[in-house]
């Protein structure tokens, strides 16, 4: 009997292994692939993350981006050196995910990858997971099988409040005088950007949109866009995933039980950032957890009190920002991407050193002033 099993090894599940086993519970993490495994994402990281553990994430990190160039339709160019304490982490997720739940497992976390969990059942005071490997037991469990997972829906989530949203990406060799710089491209895709962050060895090059709307012609885009930096998308495996963003207030927890990470829809509205709100709800999953073995009734109700209000909050002003820019992108890349002050205060939103709520008033006021004259034009 575990005092938690955890069902997914990405961002929140070895973030949530590794603080459980620190506190010394008993911790299993089920996962589906066979680790070290591929995953499609971008990989910008912010180093605040690097804040909730004690251990170094320099082996994680494939290169640090120190600088970010935006376009619009691969012209009228913004580039803007990093103001903040720590560049960006630009991370391969293969190595990253598998990273954390080592540092899990150092602390006493068990990991049985390549085991399918194929049912969950409550048992009047823990609950049986079936695997394609043999039934467990555990005391809580924590879903953290990501946007696709079936997790949710089982624990009786089915209905819950969820914005999905799509990309495409690609990861590709670079040319010999790659920068370490973070690209975005706001003109050439409807309702969200392109990005190109660069790594060690290549570039990873994606597209998402998150505001839904007509269909596009994501291959073609990425293909146009990948000219500009010398390489074809067309020889590269691209990958098509969602992304579950955050939509409002929801709840997180039910009967011995919480959601993290994707399955808890926790990506930024505005940005499409995964990786930070997954581990942040990695983190808060494992106190919540840690306090409800220790005899707290109400420890999974607080951790969704938690999460709406210290993530949650933050995110209605996220959505608020990505209406106005997704609604009129070219207004809001002239009076807000262009202005050197308005990309250093997103750089620093990027990096956890300021919050939306710090700074969108002003944002939304300078775009919505900007509409009037604008609207003949």
């Amino acid at each position: 009997m575990f005092d938690c099993i955890i069902v997914g090894a990405g961002p929140a599940g070895g973030t949530a292994a590794y603080h459980l086993a620190k506190r010394g519970h008993s911790v299993l993490v089920l996962e589906k692939a066979t680790l070290p495994r591929y995953k499609p994402c971008g990989g910008g990281v912010s180093p605040v993350v690097g804040e909730w553990f004690d251990f170094d994430f320099t082996p994680a990190i494939s290169i640090k981006a120190n600088s970010i160039r935006y376009t619009w339709n691969m012209g009228d160019p913004v580039e803007v050196e990093l103001q903040t304490k720590e560049p960006i982490w630009m991370v391969r997720r293969d190595v990253f995910d598998h990273f954390l739940v080592q540092q899990a497992q150092k602390q006493g976390a068990e990991l049985r990858d390549n085991t399918e969990v194929t049912g969950i059942e409550f048992k009047s005071d823990h609950w049986q997971v079936n695997t394609g490997n043999g039934a467990v037991a555990g005391r809580y469990l924590i879903a953290a099988d990501g946007a696709k997972g079936t997790m949710a829906k089982w624990l009786g989530f089915a209905e819950r409040k969820q914005r999905l949203a799509g990309a495409l990406e690609a990861e590709t060799p670079a040319p010999a005088d790659k920068t370490n710089q973070a690209y975005f491209e706001f003109g050439m895709v409807k309702n969200g950007y392109i990005w190109n962050f660069p790594k060690a060895d290549g570039y990873s090059i994606g597209i998402g949109t998150f505001r839904g709307g007509e269909r596009q012609d994501f291959k073609s885009i990425l293909w146009e866009y990948g000219k500009m930096f010398g390489v074809d998308i067309n020889h590269s495996k691209q990958y098509g995933h969602p992304l579950c963003l955050w939509d409002g207030e929801q709840k997180l927890h039910t009967q011995n039980a919480v959601l993290a990470g994707e399955a808890a829809c926790v990506v930024d509205p505005f940005t499409a950032e995964g990786i930070r709100p997954s581990i942040f709800s990695g983190l808060k999953a494992a106190e919540a957890i840690s306090l409800a073995v220790a005899g707290d009734l109400n420890a999974l109700e607080k951790y969704t009190q938690v999460m709406n209000s210290e993530w949650g909050a933050d995110m209605k002003w996220a959505q608020r920002i990505a209406a106005a820019f997704y609604q009129f992108p070219k207004l809001g890349y002239k009076v807000g991407v262009k202005r050197p002050s308005a990309t250093i205060i997103m750089s620093k939103i990027l990096c956890g050193e300021l919050r939306y709520s710090d700074v969108a008033n002003r944002a939304l006021k300078r775009l919505s002033s900007s509409l009037i004259p604008g609207m003949g034009s």
